[in-house]
């Protein structure tokens, strides 16, 4: 619910920092609170907000926790396509996204990617597609990376490239504030162009983990 108050354990869970940031970021009034007594409390809607603006601004991104790689994606999540319509990338791709075990329902995984595509294209521009959903079927966050054999022309993309790397994120459904974190590490990481290029020519699976990997500190 959107009214729901939550506690400094439960924003810094959510948030995915530690107590005491939450703490400091409320003493300092950095974040949306309120008192109860000598007792912290925050609004999730307003917290939720909170983290859209400073997302969507120029704010640094380091107010939260980095995103690191390794805690949401594996090599064998890593799969080389070769379709040539978006639906059937999109279906491979999910496919495999479904294997991890955070995901609970191979079924509603497939059907909402493709249902979240119908509404709006997830293509980006520049070669890239980052499709993603959060459902209450998913136990956290976890994400399969497609590298295209081919040209897939049919995304709709902002610049009309045809897409060649997809990212597909799936969460839970009360993970908003690392939903929205994933999703603008890739889409920043992803301006880089030698990074893109050095995905495309990749050959295995653990070639681009490493590249991804080695994106965690810059």
């Amino acid at each position: 619910m959107d009214d729901d108050i939550l506690t400094i354990e439960e924003v810094a869970r959510y948030l995915r920092v530690s107590e005491r940031t939450v703490y400091d970021w409320a003493q300092k009034g950095e974040i949306p609170s309120g008192k109860i007594g000598t007792v912290w409390r925050f609004k999730k809607s307003e917290i939720e907000r909170w983290v859209n603006e400073r997302l969507s601004s120029n704010r640094p991104a380091n107010i939260f926790s980095v995103v690191q790689i390794q805690n949401i994606l594996s090599p064998d999540r890593i799969l080389f396509l070769s379709h040539a319509k978006k639906r059937d990338a999109l279906v491979a791709l999910a496919e495999n996204l479904a294997s991890a075990p955070q995901i609970k329902s191979r079924q509603e995984l497939v059907a909402e990617i493709l249902r979240r595509e119908e509404l709006m294209s997830t293509a980006i521009g520049r070669g890239i597609a980052i499709p993603h959903v959060r459902l209450s079927s998913v136990t956290d966050l976890v994400v399969s990376v497609g590298v295209s054999q081919c040209d897939i022309i049919d995304f709709q993309s902002l610049d009309d490239m045809p897409v060649r790397l997809l990212f597909m994120i799936a969460a839970a459904y009360n993970q908003h504030a690392y939903y929205l974190q994933t999703l603008s590490f890739f889409s920043s990481k992803l301006k880089n162009g030698a990074l893109r290029d050095q995905l495309a020519a990749a050959k295995t699976p653990q070639e681009v983990y490493s590249l991804l990997v080695s994106q965690d500190d810059q």
